[in-house]
């Protein structure tokens, strides 16, 4: 067949196949959820961190000041414009004697970059922040324009950033929900993960300063297993904030309480409730055909529609009911590795992702057993069956 015949498939799928939700109907239900109106925090929310779903939230919304879970903002924004985190540097006389907690630097002390970010995460140095501002935008003011294009790449649009340590400042803000979402970046970046969950670190001896040694001030740390950080936060007019995230199963759920007095204990509950009453399933298995029907080229052999990615989503038990999967395919032509359509997926009436359709071939005979398998089913561009 020399031209593939346009066709135009939109398929509605009003329940997904049972087989999806393998062990979804074990989900605890016993334990009620958090009643997140009676959290004694100003404003609050958790979000699963891949779909971006709030899970609970109490005036997620509400602008506030956040105290030092602004060095979340800070810490990613110099993972991301910081090319080597092993440069020694010297510490800006900015730094020396900066208002709040403080990892002690010194005039003209040569520190590692990667030193003074654990120094910013674990000890919340503000020294720390302002060294690290300097050294990344040559001063505060220049700085904060960068933490402000941050928030303003992930959607964080009611934040706005003046410093890089969070001490009080009235046009210095952010909300619950905003910081949820900076946060949820942030945790895709391995360097940062691996500073914020870190418990304990040793800044070696520099030309000023004998060994530091940090402890993490994130109890969630030691208290909830799966903790993988983030940061504490506090100022007299902020109140007690904290920026925490548990990740279970491959699934994480990240959590903001800004002023609030048991912060540890309400995000402990807030997480540990969330994977009691969510679900986190596999609506979409990129390595699955999405269409079970082929259609064959002459050339390309037989053409299988495959998703771009995997796609996870928080749920509760009730709500695998009204889960609705839209496919959308224009095939014209097609050969292996096109477009040729999208997927939607829709919770009630509402559209939660859209992904892209592309065509592949498929190998039905194992090649070695070295040779990668997916699904026991081998994968490759360009393939004609008939070699």
């Amino acid at each position: 067949m020399s031209k593939i015949k346009k066709i135009s498939i939109i398929l509605i799928v009003f329940s997904l196949i049972f087989v999806l939700f393998y062990g979804y109907f074990n989900v605890k239900t016993e334990l009620s959820p958090v009643d997140a109106m009676s959290s004694s925090a100003k404003s609050m929310c958790v979000i699963d961190k891949d779909s971006g779903r709030i899970l609970y939230s109490k005036n997620p919304y509400e602008k506030l000041p956040m105290a030092s879970t602004t060095k979340v903002v800070t810490a990613i924004t110099v993972l991301e414009h910081c090319d080597d985190l092993d440069e020694t540097i010297v510490v800006a006389d900015e730094a020396i004697g900066v208002e709040g907690t403080s990892i002690y630097l010194r005039k003209d002390e040569e520190i590692k970059v990667i030193d003074l970010l654990y120094g910013l995460m674990l000890r919340s140095g503000n020294d720390s922040a302002t060294a690290l501002a300097c050294h990344v935008a040559g001063g505060v003011d220049e700085f904060a324009d960068m933490m402000n294009e941050t928030a303003e790449k992930v959607g964080a649009t009611s934040s706005h950033f003046t410093n890089p340590h969070g001490l009080d400042d009235p046009d210095h803000y952010t909300t619950a929900y905003d910081l949820s979402l900076i946060t949820a970046y942030a945790l895709g970046n391995l360097t940062f993960k691996e500073i914020v969950s870190t418990r304990n670190y040793v800044i070696e001896a520099t030309n000023k300063s004998d060994k530091r040694y940090l402890t993490n001030k994130n109890k969630l740390l030691l208290n909830l297993p799966g903790c993988c950080g983030v940061k504490t936060g506090f100022t007299s007019k902020a109140g007690r904030c904290l920026v925490s995230a548990l990740e279970q199963d491959g699934s994480t759920a990240v959590c903001v309480v800004l002023n609030c007095g048991p912060m540890f204990e309400e995000s402990s509950a807030l997480l540990t409730s969330a994977f009691e009453e969510y679900n986190f399933v596999k609506l979409i298995d990129k390595d699955k055909e999405i269409y079970n029907e082929y259609i064959i080229d002459e050339s390309e052999g037989k053409l299988y529609l495959y998703a771009e990615e995997d796609f996870y989503y928080p749920l509760k038990k009730l709500e695998m009911r009204s889960v609705r999967i839209k496919y959308t395919v224009d095939l014209d032509d097609a050969k292996s590795g096109d477009e040729v359509g999208k997927i939607e997926i829709f919770l009630e009436n509402d559209l939660i992702k859209t992904l892209k359709l592309y065509t592949m071939n498929k190998i039905d005979k194992l090649i070695d057993s070295d040779t990668l398998r997916i699904n026991e089913v081998l994968w490759e561009d360009k393939i004609n069956e008939d070699q």
